[in-house]
């Protein structure tokens, strides 16, 4: 992988990282994530405006894509009401390569190494070691961290696709995100109400830029995956999990225990040999 894309996913695996804290610390999830999307929504809109139409063929994925995100977004929500930080991002981040592996093989034609069966072997365990660590983990919230890995390696594998199809993966990132920035408000609406949503609330700006930050995030990412395997691509993304565990400790007041620094590391072990 050229190094100038090593370096751009790194930096947006801390974005990642950031925007999950943002979304763990805050009181409503579930608003603070739909805030986030009509911020994406927003910025996603004005930027299409001025780039170039993607190719027809990409235009499915992307409407898939932005259904996807909305799973992952109520589950992901679930998963932070059940879960520490530490605990379920590490989950639902170190099972997604395993399946965007799988997926990229199974879709994308992109081959299975004995190196990533080793990684795979890594992550399982890096994960089994996390959830046992520290604080039990419910049943509940581990079925909604992996549940949100899921979605995350089916918008991935989708993404790859249909940026590669759309012969510009930068406008189809913002098509794309502006369907999911439309669509998950709808869901909230739906949910809850009108009224709930737009009302002024502590915490909206914040939200607002944790929506711009996780837009640059995976702007980024689908930029790499045109440029190098998706594998790979996620595989490096998803150190973020080591972010996301110093973030935990240092800011939310979550156990940093050496437990699980180990198994973030071990995670972060597989992910980058699946890689």
């Amino acid at each position: 992988m050229p190094i100038h894309i090593t370096l751009l996913v790194l930096f947006a695996a801390l974005l990642h990282a950031s925007w999950n804290a943002l979304l763990r610390g805050g009181a409503d999830r579930l608003w603070s994530m739909t805030i986030m999307c009509i911020a994406v929504a927003i910025a996603s809109a004005v930027t299409a405006a001025f780039m170039v139409t993607p190719a027809p063929a990409s235009w499915g994925y992307a409407l898939l894509s932005a259904l996807l995100h909305v799973g992952y977004n109520l589950f992901l929500v679930r998963s932070y009401r059940l879960g520490d930080l530490g605990q379920v991002y590490p989950i639902s981040r170190g099972s997604s390569p395993v399946l965007i592996t799988l997926g990229a093989a199974a879709f994308a034609g992109e081959s299975i190494s004995p190196g990533t069966l080793l990684g795979i072997a890594l992550v399982s365990g890096g994960i089994i070691s996390l959830a046992l660590s520290g604080r039990k983990l419910s049943t509940p919230s581990l079925s909604y961290a992996l549940g949100t890995g899921c979605f995350i390696a089916a918008y991935s594998v989708t993404d790859g696709i249909g940026a590669r199809l759309s012969g510009a993966p930068l406008a189809y990132t913002v098509w794309m995100c502006t369907l999911w920035g439309v669509m998950m408000p709808m869901v909230y609406i739906g949910l809850r109400d009108a009224r709930s949503l737009f009302a002024v609330r502590p915490g909206v700006l914040t939200a607002l830029a944790g929506g711009l930050v996780s837009l640059l995030a995976y702007a980024i990412v689908i930029y790499a995956m045109n440029e190098a395997p998706m594998g790979a691509v996620s595989a490096l993304r998803e150190t973020s999990v080591l972010f996301a565990a110093l973030i935990g400790g240092l800011f939310l007041g979550e156990a940093l225990t050496v437990r699980r620094i180990l198994a973030c590391a071990v995670i972060a072990s597989g992910i980058l040999i699946i890689g």
